[in-house]
This record gives structure tokens, sequence and C-alpha cells, in this order.
């Protein structure tokens, strides 16, 4: 079971939400796992893309790599509004696994909050020369469902705002796929 960062509470979600992307990379599993272990490139390639409304817009974050049991603090913003997190890696095997909980608190545009639990975790399997990026997020919690999110919990609405979460979470994966592989071009 995942570690927490701190924050914890009730949870208006029926069940939890899974969210997986693949993505295929020249990059190799090595060279992946370096982008992910070193923070400060989540704000490079963490957005979808970074906007002043969308993405990862900020993030306080140790140098070098990260293993487990480094915390680090980020905001960023979406549709919805803007999110304040602390996070904390959970699980760091190089080359394969890079795993971490995000304890975030989104404050919408109409300045209701709602305090999320999610679990990303990013699996690294070699493919010829390259490698596939497998990443699944999974919503473990929200406090509440203000707005938008009320989707998540009704049957129709819910697979129409899994889709487009999916959309979002394929461009951050595509993102980082992209930037490793520049990165490895410029070496």
């Amino acid at each position: 079971m995942a570690q927490l960062t701190g924050r914890s509470g009730k949870n208006a979600l029926k069940r939890e939400i899974s969210i997986s992307v693949e993505r295929r990379t020249a990059a190799s599993p090595g060279a992946v796992y370096d982008v992910l272990s070193d923070l400060g490139t989540h704000a490079v390639w963490g957005g979808v893309p970074p906007t002043k409304r969308s993405g990862l817009l900020s993030i306080d974050a140790p140098s070098g790599e990260a293993t487990v049991g480094t915390e680090w603090s980020s905001t960023g913003g979406d549709p919805m509004g803007r999110f304040t997190d602390r996070s904390v890696v959970t699980q760091a095997v190089r080359p394969s696994v890079f795993e971490f909980v995000t304890e975030a608190r989104l404050t919408t545009k109409k300045d209701a909050t709602a305090d999320w639990t999610n679990v990303h975790r990013y699996e690294l399997r070699p493919d010829g020369v390259g490698c596939v990026i497998a990443y699944t997020v999974r919503i473990a919690r929200i406090s509440a469902l203000p707005g938008m999110l009320r989707a998540f919990n009704l049957p129709i609405l819910s697979g129409v705002a899994i889709k487009e979460s999916t959309k979002m979470v394929g461009r951050g994966v595509e993102n980082l796929a992209t930037f490793v592989e520049q990165r490895a071009d410029a070496r």
C-alpha cells in the first residue's frame, strides 16, 4: 500500500478512479527514469501544455535524484481551478518503476475546495532500443465533488469525465516522452 503525505478525510467518490495510458519512446528506460526522478524536470514536461491556467505551474523540490521518501510541493491549474500539492516518492526502482502519492487541494474558480489523494505510477518496459512508458494515476479520494467533479459519481457522465481526463493524462505522457527524446538528442 502506498504511503500518504498527511492529509486524510472523507471520500465523496463512490469508487476509486484509475486512468492508464501507454506511450512508446525511442528513449531507454534509464533515460526516462532519470527524467522522472529529477523532480525539477516535471515543471518542464508536466504541463498539458503548461500555460497560465493549465499544467504544473511551480515546483519546490530538492535537486538530484528523488528516492523513496523524497517530498516536494507544487502548484498547478486546470479547467476546474488551481491545485496546491504535497507529494512523496513511494517506490523508486531504477530503471523500471517510479511512483509517488500526491495530496492535493483544489480551489475551484468559485472558491469551493476539495482535497484529493492521487497515486501516480510510471512503469518503464524495455521495447527494442527504447521503452514503453505505462502511466497510471489512481484517484483514491476526493473530499467533495464541486461543479463538474460531480460527473465522477454519475453513471453516464463518469465515462465522459474519465475519457476527457484520459486525454489530459495522455498529453502529459506524450510531453514526457518528447522531453526525454529531445534531451537524449541534445547530448
